[in-house]
């Protein structure tokens, strides 16, 4: 019986510990999405001032040399595009993108749709700079979480599951 009741407070500490470093890999993750899609719309920006491509076509290359999440959200954006206009899907698949942005990440990526696929080049150039300059400070802010909050939750699930672990005993 006893062995029982400390194979499960292991358990507990366990399951404390990976929900604490889960939450904090969260911080990481939200890190390494923003840096993606700054690359990503340099990418798109280069190509639509240089290639003349149409956004769809610049969308699945993006897609295919993109992250997971960054990814999946460019794809996402080509293929509502058959349906819908560009900054219509565009805003479409950054609100049904499952990744690890907030909702000022996803607000800032929404501002490039104001003038997707509706102005001439320039105008389209001109609002990735305005898109890729908010999203350089959503950056910074994401950088300043991380060290903040990344020690401190996975520690907390740690500290958290020996005082259950305790409290139990």
């Amino acid at each position: 019986m006893l062995f029982i009741k400390y194979f499960l407070l292991f358990w507990v500490l366990l399951g404390c510990t990976l929900v604490g470093k889960n939450l904090s890999k969260k911080f990481v993750m939200r890190v390494k999405e923003l840096e993606e899609m700054k690359n990503a719309l340099n990418i798109f920006q280069t190509k639509i001032q240089f290639t003349f491509e149409p956004i769809p076509q610049i969308f699945e290359e993006i897609a295919e040399n993109s992250q997971k999440n960054v990814g999946q959200i460019f794809k996402v954006a080509k293929e509502k595009m058959q349906k819908d206009t560009a900054s219509i899907a565009w805003e479409k698949a950054i609100e049904e993108s499952d990744s690890n942005l907030n909702q000022e990440d996803k607000y800032v990526l929404k501002t490039l749709s104001k003038l997707l696929g509706q102005t001439d080049v320039e105008g389209q150039i001109s609002q990735i700079e305005i898109t890729q300059k908010f999203l350089e400070e959503q950056l910074k802010e994401a950088i300043e979480q991380k060290q903040k909050n990344e020690k401190l939750y996975s520690k907390l699930g740690t500290t958290i599951g020996l005082a259950i672990v305790i409290i139990l005993c």
